[in-house]
């Protein structure tokens, strides 16, 4: 059985679907999602829909985690439990609304991480602190941690992506922040490769048993990617700088 993990989708259908046929996806392989599946791109509910047949694992990502706040906020709104609803934008008002109760079922049993023992990985959405015992990381932190201090005097950029600052075992195979692009660091990987925002979706595929290795062309040998079909989602500051 082999293991396909799959980085940030948020609502690429297609591009799942031809990521899935380009790694020979079979009933008999394991497939886990990094999180963030749905919001921003066109066809959530076809995401979720993969992640179903395919009985997928879904760890949660930050996406994820602001519709099910959103939704639990106005239910005890509607009991008269909370003075206000959480705040939320249309994107994932909509989006909330449109979910199906089997949808909404998918997201609130996924993963706020996940063990992969036999590959010696660890899957998070965002990442860890690396100063902080695992057992006392946040769920916040596992789902939005981008950046750490950086060591030594306070002059410069002083802060480094986590990532190169965790010292494993285990390897954290992780998604979330897309700007910097593929992310291999020597005990982490990082698979947001952008694909909503017109870059690519990628998998990392590890065959029954296979660790991942340190060595950064051997690990690039295990990726497989496909390109966004269009730029689905402009981030504000982008659309705000263009104009």
């Amino acid at each position: 059985m082999r293991t396909v993990i799959v980085g940030d989708v948020h609502g690429c259908a297609s591009e799942l679907d031809a990521l899935l046929d380009a790694v020979a996806f079979t009933s008999g392989d394991r497939l886990v999602f990094v999180g963030d599946l749905i919001a921003r791109g066109p066809d959530s509910l076809g995401v979720l829909d993969i992640a179903r047949t395919t009985g997928a694992i879904v760890v949660r990502g930050n996406h994820e985690q602001k519709l099910l706040d959103w939704r639990d906020g106005r239910e005890r709104w509607i009991r008269g439990e909370a003075a206000a609803r959480q705040p939320i934008g249309k994107l994932h008002r909509d989006l909330g609304r449109a979910l199906r109760p089997i949808d909404w079922s998918l997201l609130e049993t996924s993963k706020t991480w996940l063990d992969l023992p036999e590959h010696d990985v660890r899957v998070v959405h965002a990442g860890i602190d690396p100063s902080v015992p695992f057992e006392r990381q946040s769920p916040d932190t596992l789902m939005r941690i981008r950046t750490v201090l950086a060591p030594g005097p306070s002059r410069g950029n002083r802060f480094v992506l986590w990532g190169a600052r965790y010292e494993g075992p285990p390897h954290i195979v992780f998604g979330h922040n897309a700007a910097p692009g593929l992310q291999l660091h020597e005990w982490a990987t990082g698979l947001d490769t952008g694909c909503v925002y017109g870059g690519r979706l990628t998998a990392m595929v590890l065959a029954n048993g296979q660790r991942v290795p340190r060595a950064v062309a051997a690990r690039r040998a295990l990726l497989v990617s496909q390109p966004a079909r269009r730029v689905w989602f402009v981030p504000a500051q982008r659309a705000a700088g263009s104009e």
